[in-house]
């Protein structure tokens, strides 16, 4: 017997929609377990629940849910946060940002309609009906008039069955490769690390840096504070056509127009900070963080970052290898000012007293280039990975396309 495909009704006609809230009658030491849009990946795993008291849990979170129930963003729709609820307890509550979906007995099944809310042209159509650009919306009710399939509550059940199999076997495989992906960059910053603090002569004699984030040293590196290193730089664009470069601590210092960036940008960019090829940028607001990095071109930064040009002392490569690693990032922390982490800056006054390892100019190259080598292999690696991960998830996709909307014949 060919498959054929299953009928479809609205699903407001298959189950009820956020039938339960919190009142503002609540007690407000009453303890509640709390699930936000954040908590929710992409495939549908619950990553986190966040304990509160009513009186200090945010306003958003009053849904009430119950064992079966399958709740869907209808925020930031695009993110596809949809996930069933199993054996709650009697305290947990999700954000009215979610859909609380509670299926009919007599017309869905629980287990079905997970997959049913992840069937492709419903996800489409929830995105379709969006509106807003930043976080694109979908009320409720709109939500409930978009049509799924609803074959009889036998096949639901073998249909469950089938995905729930066969896509455990295909997020077991993506889960190793994300562990994998994890390893990749955990030895790349240790390469990086052992290579900026100790060099590449595995037999060099070293010696005690005095310095508690480096450790021991080669014994023919240096050791100097910033200060006699760098110098502040305060040039300013007169016209503000110069590149427009941006600092982060994923990426270091990169031109804006390649970064993907929805926050306000300034009319003029006259007035902005001037940086070489080779400065060091620091994003004052987020240096905490490892915000900073050397600029492999020139052009412009906020004003309110800090650029630091180097007295030849150091191989641009090096540097940025060396700010960017998580060790320097939080020996930034001890010399940042402020009284909330979130809220730290550090200072030129504060980064001058900072010390830094200088090894000599000929090894800091021989460092960058073995590093470079190095760690375009693992960006390799890391890009097939990832690729591995995207079929996966097509797979994933594609199996729940087939056989909630009836392509695929599902023996019972």
């Amino acid at each position: 017997m060919s498959p054929t495909r299953y009928a479809m009704q609205p699903l407001k006609y298959v189950a009820t929609i956020n039938d339960e809230a919190l009142g503002e009658d609540v007690a407000p030491d009453y303890e509640l377990q709390y699930i936000d849009i954040g908590n929710v990946d992409s495939s549908g795993l619950i990553n986190e629940v966040v304990r509160y008291n009513f009186e200090n849990a945010p306003s958003r979170a009053r849904r009430i849910v119950q064992d079966g129930d399958v709740i869907i963003s209808t925020v930031r729709t695009y993110l596809q946060a949809i996930a069933p609820i199993k054996s709650p307890p009697d305290n947990l509550v999700v954000s009215t940002g979610f859909a609380v979906i509670r299926p009919y007995v007599d017309k869905l099944e629980a287990e079905y309609c997970k997959y049913a809310l992840r069937e492709p042209n419903f996800l489409n159509e929830v995105v379709a009906r969006s509106t807003g650009i930043n976080y694109p919306a979908i009320k409720s009710s709109e939500l409930g008039n978009i049509f799924i399939y609803v074959p009889t509550l036998t096949q639901q059940r073998a249909i469950a069955a089938y995905l729930d199999r066969e896509t455990a076997k295909l997020d077991t495989l993506s889960a190793r490769l994300e562990r994998l992906l994890d390893l990749l960059a955990e030895k790349r910053q240790a390469l990086i690390y052992h290579a900026v603090t100790r060099g590449l002569n595995p037999d060099v004699p070293l010696r005690d840096s005095g310095v508690e984030w480096l450790g021991e040293i080669p014994v023919h590196w240096e050791i100097e504070y910033a200060q006699w290193l760098f110098n502040e730089i305060n040039e300013r664009s007169i016209t503000g056509e110069e590149e427009l470069l941006t600092v982060s601590h994923l990426t270091g210092v990169t031109p804006r127009a390649e970064k993907d960036v929805n926050m306000f940008m300034a009319e003029s960019l006259e007035g902005y900070k001037i940086c070489q090829a080779g400065d060091l940028v620091i994003n004052t607001l987020w240096a905490w963080m490892g915000a900073m990095g050397v600029a492999f071109q020139p052009g412009l930064v906020s004003p309110s970052y800090h650029v630091y040009r180097p007295r030849n002392t150091y191989e641009p490569r090096y540097l940025d290898y060396l700010v960017r690693i998580p060790h320097f990032a939080t020996e930034v922390i001890r010399y940042s000012k402020g009284v909330w982490s979130s809220r730290l800056r550090l200072y030129p006054s504060e980064f001058f007293k900072l010390l830094l390892p200088v090894p000599p100019l000929e090894e800091q190259r021989e460092i960058a280039d073995y590093l470079e080598r190095k760690i375009t292999t693992i960006n390799t690696l890391h890009s097939t990975i990832q690729k591995a991960i995207a079929l996966f998830q097509e797979r994933r996709t594609s199996l729940i396309a087939a056989a909630v909307s009836g392509k695929m014949e599902i023996s019972r």
